[in-house]
């Protein structure tokens, strides 16, 4: 499964990279959700997906390749995958800030997640994920506190938006960051 996410920012680089791995691995069947790139012949793929169906192509996936977008991870490590991450890259016009790319990294280092900066470790990486899918296996829910940690951010963000003025102070913005730093 390969998922690209919903940005309007096409994200051309994943997919030719998936492209080229497909013609390595003949054997591996391909779903793609493409968002704002345009599909690759020979890959089958679909703009944007329901709910529903990326549920079931992310549970029946053996490896899942993905951006760096929190939502897609923590629902691939939800399914039981460790997800090969991919960030999108904001000098290459693939998105607006690099946020993905530091996300993606932390993720890393902390063993959630597989990072692929550069097409060399992906195909190394995707690779070894079709010779043996259980090294890129996660803990069915393990993506769980991811989610909960992107909806407590969320709430936080929400709540700053909505009252500006009582955050506006020094050390209550010190206190923020700490507490962003704390959740990761």
């Amino acid at each position: 499964m390969v998922s690209v996410g919903t940005d309007h920012h096409p994200f051309e680089r994943l997919l030719a990279w998936v492209e080229a791995a497909a013609a390595r691995h003949p054997e591996a069947a391909f779903t793609v959700q493409s968002g704002a790139t345009p599909a690759r012949p020979g890959l089958p793929s679909q703009p944007f997906m329901a709910r529903e169906a990326m549920d079931a192509a992310f549970a029946e996936a053996d490896v899942v390749v993905c951006h760096g977008g929190p939502a897609t991870i923590s629902e691939a490590r939800r399914h039981g995958c460790a997800p090969l991450v991919v960030p999108r890259d904001p000098a290459l016009g693939e998105h607006i800030d690099d946020h993905q790319q530091r996300y993606a990294a932390a993720l890393a280092h902390g063993g959630l997640v597989h990072l692929a900066p550069d097409e060399a470790t992906f195909a190394r990486l995707l690779g070894e994920a079709l010779a043996d899918p259980s090294a890129f296996a996660a803990e069915a829910g393990a993506g769980d506190e991811i989610q909960r940690t992107v909806e407590r951010v969320g709430a936080l963000v929400e709540d700053i938006v909505r009252n500006p003025a009582a955050y506006r102070p020094a050390g209550q913005v010190a206190r923020i960051l700490a507490r962003m730093r704390r959740i990761g």
